[in-house]
């Protein structure tokens, strides 16, 4: 129920409890509204409501100038339009400047006010932007700003809310009052690297810059020269130079230090490889020049022999042969190091390295043997018996292989290994076995040294064999002499009465172990007691 003609048409209702309702309030709906009762003759009565819209508007988005700012201008610039959008009734800006609201001055004349613009949109709502202005100095170049819309809900007219805006650094032009130039690179410098020197000032935006050294032009661009691949000679004082066109001191420079860190390439003396003759001297000096305190040291693969640049080995063995590397470094510049290579040849006799047996599960089968030497010139090989035969190396010792098949003749006698160069020969016999499947052993037949310490051990089985079997034949005659005796003697006692009634001639003496003596004595004078 409403006039015809009015906002309301159309949103308004009366309940039966006589309660108003309007349906989507819109920001023109806010007004007082009233409520009559009519009583007859007694009169009438009204009571009024007001009724109040809020909408929160939009976060506050700011836009920076398209340029930038130079200081020191007579005039105040803009900095910065923080707007916010769809807010009912209008809200409120505020500038903050590193988090300190700034006041709100609206005077042109000032070096900082704002300027308010307000509009309201066809849907009733306001948008609204604040444009601050300033006459920025060099130290705003690191002021942050930022702004806040401040509005307030139904039921919290008294608490303003507020929405912050993204941070926002004024770009701004200053001179610059000096000149920086430095090395760029936060380590120390060796040959090789690759080194960038960087100029600037503390003005903005940066000018442009002149790059030379000893008195020489260097080509740089956008502050920066590079130097790439340094050496020792690239070392000294740099220069950056730049011009302030509106300073009294036209020319503004700086310099800085290159320090190029070398090492050179490591001098060995004697130079080059050396051969010597086996059980004789050899020693090496290696030296080296840098840039700061270095060390020399001597390695043969992993272990460090010499750490005073002197490589002395006494008398020389076939294992001192190979390759030995002098290492120079600087400690204090990690991974400048240098360094140089030798190669030792020992010459002499072969020798052969302890022979390894050849295993076979049975007679017939092949088995490879190998015959390890040293020796300089490289040794010629020549094996007891015909096979398939190979050379190779392995470190610094010649490997001489034979494959053949292990005959009863092989495994008897086994095969004999020689070396020889011009110095002398060498040989070695190399046993070839069987593996017996009933034994964890293995028996070597065809070792002579093993066979006579078999038959050793045989005959030494034999004599003890012997002396077991003579030990029980002459017991088992001790027993024979003794059950003959012992029967004798129960027999004896057995025809006591008969013996005393034959003739003398007839009488049968029992001999005892011990008592043979004292019987035949009582046994005599028995006899002759009866007679």
């Amino acid at each position: 129920m409403s006039d015809p003609g009015t906002p309301l048409v159309g949103r308004v209702t009366l309940e039966e409890d006589l309660t108003l309702t309007i349906k989507s309030v819109k920001p023109s709906d806010p007004n007082k509204y009233y409520c009559q009762v009519t009583a007859g003759k007694d009169g009438s009565g009204e009571g009024e409501t007001i009724l109040e819209v809020f909408v929160a508007p939009q976060t506050p988005v700011i836009q920076k100038p398209s340029q930038a700012i130079s200081v020191d201008q007579e005039v105040s610039s803009e900095v910065g339009a923080c707007e916010a959008k769809n807010g009912f009734p209008s809200p409120r800006i505020i500038w903050f400047k590193d988090n300190q609201p700034l006041p709100e001055i609206k005077d042109r004349k000032e070096k900082t006010y704002m300027l308010l613009t307000s509009v309201k949109e066809t849907t009733g709502l306001y948008s609204i932007k604040n444009t601050l202005h300033m006459r920025p100095t060099k130290a705003d170049k690191d002021s942050i700003f930022h702004c806040t819309v401040e509005y307030s809900l139904a039921g919290e007219k008294n608490k303003n809310i507020q929405k912050k805006s993204e941070p926002m650094k004024i770009d701004l032009n200053y001179p610059f009052e000096k000149v920086m130039f430095n090395l760029f690179n936060p380590t120390v410098v060796k040959e090789g690297d690759n080194v960038t020197l960087k100029c600037e000032t503390d003005g903005n935006p940066q000018p442009a810059f002149e790059f030379s050294k000893d008195e020489k032009n260097l080509d740089g661009a956008d502050g920066s020269l590079i130097l790439k691949n340094v050496k020792r000679t690239d070392s000294g004082t740099y220069k950056c130079s730049t011009y302030d066109y509106d300073a009294e001191v036209f020319e503004k420079s700086n310099t800085t230090v290159l320090t190029v860190n070398y090492i050179d390439e490591m001098s060995v003396f004697p130079p080059g490889n050396q051969t010597i003759d086996l059980g004789k001297q050899v020693q090496w000096q290696c030296k080296t020049k840098a840039s700061k305190n270095h060390t020399v040291l001597w390695k043969k693969g992993d272990v460090v022999l010499s750490q005073d640049g002197t490589l002395s080995i006494a008398s020389a063995a076939y294992k001192d042969a190979g390759e030995y590397v002098c290492f120079g470094g600087v400690p204090e510049v990690p991974g400048l190091t240098a360094q140089a290579s030798v190669n030792l040849t020992v010459k002499g006799k072969p020798e052969i390295d302890t022979p390894h047996a050849g295993e076979v599960a049975k007679e017939g089968d092949e088995v490879t043997l190998k015959c390890s030497a040293n020796g300089f010139p490289k040794p010629q090989f020549t094996w007891s018996t015909s096979g398939k035969e190979s050379i190779s190396m392995e470190e610094n010792k010649v490997v001489g292989s034979l494959t053949i098949k292990a005959t009863p003749e092989i495994i008897k006698s086994g095969v004999k290994c020689e070396v020889s160069n011009e110095f002398g020969k060498d040989s070695k016999d190399f046993p070839v076995a069987v593996k017996r499947a009933n034994s964890a052993e293995v028996l070597l037949s065809g070792n002579p040294v093993l066979t006579s310490a078999e038959k050793q051990q045989e005959g030494s089985s034999a004599v003890v064999i012997a002396v077991v079997v003579c030990v029980l034949l002459l017991l088992l005659l001790v027993a024979f002499f003794y059950c003959l005796s012992k029967k004798t003697t129960i027999c004896g006692k057995k025809d006591k009465k008969e013996a005393a009634a034959t003739p003398v001639n007839n009488i049968v003496v029992e001999m005892k172990t011990e008592k043979t003596n004292e019987e035949a004595g009582l046994l005599n004078k028995k006899i002759n007691t009866e007679q």
